[in-house]
């Protein structure tokens, strides 16, 4: 998707709708020609989706691994879907995932570790192992090397941060359910106790720190806390408004598979869409940088889910290999194999295939979607599988609707820096 000045319209429609020939206005049709809107009358762009799938499925250069340091958790989060039936992760597992990296480093250019769990903190054992071996491994090698944690942050002391900053850890979600009063009912202690005030000041020492990382504050909402989040966002502002390192990311609550389904005071899709409009805009005047929706430059595959590329695996504390980590271990087909201790793979083709498939291939649905290119037909491969629909992003429906709002934020800070006195 793109956006032109309204000088430019009739120009790009009659060059988009072929009732001009591009050698007319040679600037704008050579700008939609490098950006894929004009293509050649002979050009298979289906074909060309076909390629791009499987130059991407057929990488060897790429391991992305999903840790879970610890599949144990201090938090029991309403909306949780996790069963909590494993602790830390043994080292039997650790060194078969050293090997494992071993292993494919005559190939290997890119190296992606994400920790998760449960909460990756209270694996911290495995953390200190593992952590300064990838940095190693990546320097002698020359890899790539990219890190994310996913963690409650209720652990992350000044002690822990240090740790895990020196290990390149340095790429984190981190939620906060709104209000404190909010928050604490979605989020409580697994005894019960209260957790915003703890998570804030550790978010807060964080903002202290010189260190260059980036936050994810995530910020899950139902119909019950959502009222509160217009209130909310000041007390975000005050701390980490026009701090880059700091993002904010708004998700409505789902029915995930857990125990508590049933009870979950969820938004309905349109209600969804309406409250993420609303507070996206509110907190982007506050000068909170937000993530999520359109961005420019969206490109080939960048829609579809981790679970469904070959090279993207979950490992289990006890050492199961998994794709979706909404899945885990309590869905069988999701348990893809085991890592042995000399890091090789044990796979089920049969269960790799099903995550992996082109599956567009035979949806025509999907074939003739403008969103092909982006999605690949597996945005998520896990509703396919469960219930044979299409997983259609929820960005096909809403693409227009946060184009315009996504400029209309760029114009206001704009704006906004026009008006700041000049140094």
């Amino acid at each position: 998707m793109n956006a032109f000045r309204p000088e430019q319209h009739d120009a790009v429609r009659a060059l988009i709708s072929q009732k001009t020939d591009a050698d007319e206005g040679r600037k704008i049709s050579r700008y939609l020609v490098d950006r894929g809107f004009l293509v050649p009358m002979a050009t298979d762009e289906l074909r060309r989706v076909q390629y791009a799938f499987g130059t991407e499925n057929h990488r060897t250069d790429r391991l992305e691994l999903i840790l879970l340091a610890s599949e144990d958790c201090n938090f029991r989060c309403t909306y949780c879907y996790e069963d909590f039936r494993r602790g830390t992760m043994l080292p039997e597992v650790r060194e078969g995932i050293k090997n494992l990296v071993r292993s494919r480093l005559g190939a290997l250019k890119e190296l992606s570790v994400s920790w998760f769990g449960g909460e990756p903190l209270y694996g911290m054992e495995a953390i200190d192992d593992l952590g300064p071996f990838f940095t190693q491994i990546a320097d002698e090698a020359g890899l790539r090397y990219h890190t994310h944690m996913t963690t409650n942050g209720y652990l992350l002391t000044d002690d822990v941060a240090d740790r895990l900053l020196a290990a390149r850890i340095n790429d984190f979600q981190i939620t906060l359910d709104g209000l404190p009063e909010d928050h604490d009912r979605h989020r409580g202690a697994r005894d019960g106790g209260k957790t915003f005030d703890t998570i804030f000041h550790n978010l807060c020492r964080l903002a202290e720190r010189p260190d260059r990382f980036t936050v994810v504050i995530r910020v899950n909402f139902d119909k019950e806390n959502s009222p509160g989040l217009e209130a909310f966002l000041p007390m975000l502002q005050e701390r980490f408004a026009n701090d880059d390192r700091f993002v904010l990311a708004f998700h409505s609550v789902g029915q995930w598979g857990g125990a508590n389904d049933a009870n979950l005071a969820v938004c309905g899709v349109d209600e969804s869409q309406a409250v993420r409009t609303k507070v996206t805009a509110l907190a982007r005047s506050l000068g909170l940088n937000v993530t999520g929706g359109w961005q420019p430059g969206l490109g080939a595959g960048e829609e579809v889910c981790y679970a469904a590329r070959p090279y993207n695996f979950i490992v289990g504390a006890h050492g199961d290999l998994m794709k979706c980590t909404i899945d885990l271990d309590k869905a069988d087909h999701n348990i893809v194999g085991t890592l042995k201790t000399d890091g090789t793979l044990d796979l089920d083709v049969d269960k790799m295939a099903l995550w992996t498939e082109p599956a567009f291939e035979r949806d025509s649905g999907c074939q003739s979607c403008h969103m092909l290119a982006a999605c690949q037909g597996v945005h998520c491969p896990k509703i396919r599988i469960d219930s044979g629909e299409r997983p259609c992003p929820g960005i096909r429906r809403t693409a227009k609707q946060e184009m315009v709002a996504y400029f209309e934020s760029t114009q206001r800070q704009a704006a906004a820096v026009a008006l700041e006195p000049a140094p």
